[in-house]
C-alpha cells in the first residue's frame, strides 16, 4: 500500500499520540541535559559527568568508538558553538539538528491527533536510524584510520 492510499487509519491511534508525546519530552529531556553539562575540553568524556563509565571500547581498544565525543558535541551544539561540535563528533551536529526537528513534529501529532508530513513515520524512523548508523560509521573509520 502506498502512502497516498487511504489505510482507513488517516489519524494516529490513542497509543500512538502517547508514544509520539513521550519521544518529544525525551528529546525535550536530551536537550536539556546538554544544556545542564559543561562540554569537556577533550572533546569527549562530558557524559561522565551524568556518573557513566569511560567509554568501554576506547579503554579496550586504544580507539574512539563511533559515538565518542556525541555528548560533548550535543553539549557545544545547543551552546552554539558548531566548531567544537564538529571536532567532539562531526555526527552530532546533523542528529541534533534532526533532534530538534521532531521535537515539533512529534508534539504536534501528539497534540492534535493528526498526521503530519506522514502516516508512516516508522518507515522514515528506519530509514533514519539506517542512515545515521551508516554516517557515524563512515565518520568514524575515517577519524580512525584515515585523519
Amino acid at each position: 500500500m502506498t502512502e497516498s492510499q487511504p489505510t482507513g487509519n488517516d489519524r494516529p491511534t490513542r497509543v500512538e499520540r502517547s508514544l509520539f508525546g513521550l519521544l518529544a519530552l525525551g528529546l525535550l529531556g536530551v536537550f536539556a541535559i546538554a544544556i545542564a553539562l559543561k562540554p569537556d575540553p577533550r572533546g569527549f568524556g562530558t557524559h561522565q559527568q551524568l556518573g557513566l563509565p569511560p567509554c568501554t571500547f576506547q579503554s579496550l581498544t586504544g580507539h574512539d568508538c563511533p559515538h565518542c565525543g556525541m555528548t560533548t558535541s550535543f553539549a557545544n551544539f545547543v551552546r552554539g558553538d558548531f566548531g567544537a561540535a564538529w571536532n567532539a563528533n562531526p555526527v552530532g551536529i546533523p542528529l541534533a539538528v534532526i533532534c530538534a526537528v521532531c521535537i515539533p513534529w512529534w508534539a504536534l501529532v501528539a497534540v492534535t491527533g493528526r498526521w503530519f508530513f506522514t502516516k508512516e513515520p516508522l518507515r522514515w524512523l528506519v530509514f533514519g536510524a539506517i542512515g545515521y548508523v551508516s554516517l557515524a560509521v563512515i565518520v568514524w573509520v575515517a577519524r580512525v584510520f584515515v585523519f
